[in-house]
């Protein structure tokens, strides 16, 4: 009988001839295997030379099946870790990234340099919440908006605030625009940048099941980075790589006054 690894092998021999990545393959299906049986890491990790157990088979071809379709892991299991936190996660918002916690570390670089920034934070387009989370955690002294054009969005954002005990610090606010509140202290945002042209050049897992609305950034992919920009004076631009040492992060400083 072939045991827990092999049926495991089996499935990552099928992820790579649908063409999931070699460096994607063996990890998916070891998450879905976990995820068919309900075991964390040190369960299965101690169980993957027994045989599987009764109505594994079943369950894990079914998860298999869904990612052959280029489904992606985090929406088959339902949620994502970043910043160490546990995210839902479904087809109403993106994926959290490991780039994207580059966002909340460069909003804590600005509060331990100036400790008096921490009142209100803005996240403009908050998606699953993660980042106006992850920042709520760590300044437990800053209140919040998050705002975002998709009700389901917040929707998820708000049980996600709730998992992680800090929604009475987070108010949510359903708009496309961005809030026009004055008394600003920082603003975080993970905006589309897309160009609407390359959308169909997507990976499967982007294009087909991610939410457009956070994909596409306009006919360069800079509408809504132009949107924040101008809706303040802005200074001291610096631009940060992100894991790729793609310079994709901007971080600015800014005064209290807007544009007219």
């Amino acid at each position: 009988m072939i045991d827990l690894a092999g049926r495991v092998a089996q499935a990552r021999e099928a992820l790579l001839a649908a063409g999931i990545p070699a460096d994607e393959a063996a990890g998916d299906a070891e998450v879905l295997a976990r995820h068919a049986l309900q075991w964390d890491l040190t369960q299965y990790t101690v169980a993957r030379r027994d045989p599987p157990p009764d109505g594994f088979q079943e369950k894990f071809d079914r998860l298999i099946a869904r990612r052959v379709a280029r489904e992606p892991v985090s929406q088959i299991v339902g949620h994502r870790e970043f910043w160490g936190l546990d995210f839902e996660v479904t087809r109403d918002v993106l994926t959290p990234r490991p780039e994207t916690e580059l966002v909340v570390q460069a909003a804590l670089d600005v509060y331990r340099t100036d400790r008096s920034s921490a009142g209100v934070i803005v996240d403009i387009g908050t998606g699953s919440g993660c980042i106006a989370i992850a920042l709520a955690r760590e300044l437990p002294s800053a209140r919040f908006i998050a705002s975002d054009a998709s009700l389901a969005a917040l929707t998820v954002a708000r049980r996600n605030a709730g998992r992680h005990g800090v929604a009475h610090r987070i108010a949510f606010l359903h708009t496309p625009l961005i809030p026009p509140e004055n008394d600003v202290d920082i603003i975080v945002s993970n905006p589309p940048y897309i160009p609407s042209r390359q959308r169909d050049s997507l990976a499967p897992e982007v294009r087909d099941y991610e939410p457009h609305l956070a994909l596409d950034g306009g006919s360069d992919g800079l509408e809504a980075v132009r949107a924040i920009f101008d809706t303040r004076i802005w200074q001291h631009l610096e631009f940060l790589d992100d894991l790729q040492s793609i310079p994709r992060i901007v971080r600015a400083l800014t005064g209290a006054e807007t544009r007219p």
